[in-house]
């Protein structure tokens, strides 16, 4: 399902909107809480940069100026996000993997440290770790939110996210396995808590003091490049929910310039910004951190029903995953475990996330997302076959709608375009014609190709 929304979408089309409202909300809160908590929680390593540079600068100042920064980027879109994301995270990387063979020839160094801690311990401690840890890993899945914005999504989203999958296990257990081996003793805790800058214990503990600074500048851009990339996934959600009518219209407008989906960016960011200044977001993201582990839950269970009723829904994929149901009944089993494990926090998120979700949609998407009989195919049988000076003033009155000069309408322009034309279609009418010819539901339409295909459709009987 190549379209924006990502595990949305997935359970709405497989369980309807009521499961999809609790789920979407459920992803844009953890997404947004994560997001929040990334940016708030580079303050040890802020407090390391202060104390070193002998300056005093506000977590709470630099949180938000920040948060305002990132929103405008992704407003202006997906481009300008990666091409803020893609240094950060080479410098990051260069970094640690440097550090990290530095430390292999330390002569400190004990590389049987870590094996011998772990083998020391229990089989719960490691599954309690595992439950911990599992969302870590669950940031790979973002991509699949801006379905929609990627080229060949068939094929790019499924490699993208296991190479992605592949490359994170690789370098978090390879750097933490040296973190390990590099520092003797309970390094990790201080004053009987576990300290919150372990890459600067790490880096100052290699390579000194200096280059342990830069590596706590860099995390700072790096938790901030993480929010930068959580508010582009969570705004997506709410951008798919509005365009299946389980939230206002206004959240699915594109910006007219950016062609990005501004106000659920906008809402999504202010959001982040109460809940910094209001929330303890650290406590908040781990409520948040077991209800997504129970959408994985849900989303393999949606490949079990999607392929056992995909005769009856004409769907075939371009990519199906592998070993099925052996992994997708693993995925199910292993996620009620985790969320065992969890406890209470786990059952607390989702709680609020079923509770939010109900509300919202028993008092809006209910409402608005019944099925209807659709205009698409008057509108068909009206649109072809114009004169030549219909056609002339359906260019005009198209291309006059377009505000970004793009090419593109959105939906508020062709809603405009389609009053100024005198169709007889409301707002909401004319909003079911453009999803129906939005395939690939990127949120606009090109112009030309609309006119042409419509134009001359002798399919419309």
């Amino acid at each position: 399902m190549p379209s924006s929304g990502g595990s949305y979408v997935y359970l709405e089309r497989t369980y309807g909107p009521l499961v999809g409202t609790i789920s979407g909300l459920g992803l844009w809160a953890s997404f947004l809480l994560k997001s929040s908590f990334a940016l708030i929680g580079f303050s040890a390593y802020m407090y390391t940069v202060t104390t070193y540079f002998d300056i005093n600068l506000n977590t709470y100042v630099v949180s938000i100026t920040a948060l305002v920064l990132i929103t405008v980027v992704n407003i202006m879109g997906v481009k300008k996000v990666k091409a803020i994301q893609a240094p950060i995270l080479g410098l990051t990387l260069s970094l640690l993997v440097i550090i990290s063979i530095m430390a292999l020839f330390d002569s400190t160094t004990e590389l049987s440290r870590p094996w011998d801690a772990a083998m020391g311990t229990d089989v719960w401690t490691i599954a309690e770790t595992s439950a911990f840890v599992f969302v870590a890993y669950a940031g790979v899945t973002k991509v699949a939110a801006i379905g929609g914005e990627v080229k060949n999504p068939g094929k790019n989203l499924p490699y993208g996210i296991m190479i992605s999958l592949l490359i994170a296990t690789i370098l978090y257990c390879s750097i933490t396995y040296i973190m390990m081996a590099a520092i003797p003793g309970e390094w990790w805790v201080a004053n009987g808590e576990t300290i919150e800058d372990p890459i600067y214990a790490f880096v100052s503990t290699v390579a000194g003091t200096k280059v342990g600074v830069v590596a706590a500048c860099l995390a700072i851009l790096t938790m901030i490049s993480m929010a930068l990339s959580g508010i582009l996934a969570a705004s997506r959600f709410l951008f798919a929910m509005a365009r299946d009518s389980l939230l206002p219209q206004s959240l699915e407008e594109l910006n007219s310039k950016y062609e990005t989906p501004h106000w659920p960016i906008i809402v999504t960011a202010t959001v982040m910004g109460v809940a910094i200044l209001t929330l303890p977001v650290k406590d908040v993201a781990k409520l948040a951190s077991g209800f997504k582990i129970m959408i994985f839950i849900m989303i393999n269970s949606c490949v079990i029903v999607l392929r056992q009723t995909s005769f009856k829904h004409e769907w075939n994929p371009d990519y199906k995953g592998p070993l099925y149901p052996i992994i997708h009944l693993w995925g199910i089993v292993a996620g009620l475990v985790l969320v065992y494990i969890m406890g209470e926090k786990a059952l607390i998120g989702a709680v609020a996330a079923i509770v939010m979700g109900l509300v919202v949609y028993y008092f809006y998407g209910k409402k608005h997302s019944h099925p209807r009989i659709t205009p698409f195919t008057t509108f068909r049988k009206e649109f072809r076959n114009p004169t030549a000076t219909e056609h002339d003033k359906r260019e005009v009155a198209f291309h006059a709608a377009d505000m970004g000069r793009k090419g593109h309408l959105t939906l508020k322009e062709f809603q405009v375009a389609m009053h100024a034309l005198n169709f007889s279609y409301d707002d909401e009418e004319c909003r079911v014609i453009f999803h129906e010819i939005d395939l690939d539901q990127n949120g606009y339409i090109d112009i030309e190709e609309f006119i042409i295909q419509f134009e001359n459709d002798t399919d419309s009987d």
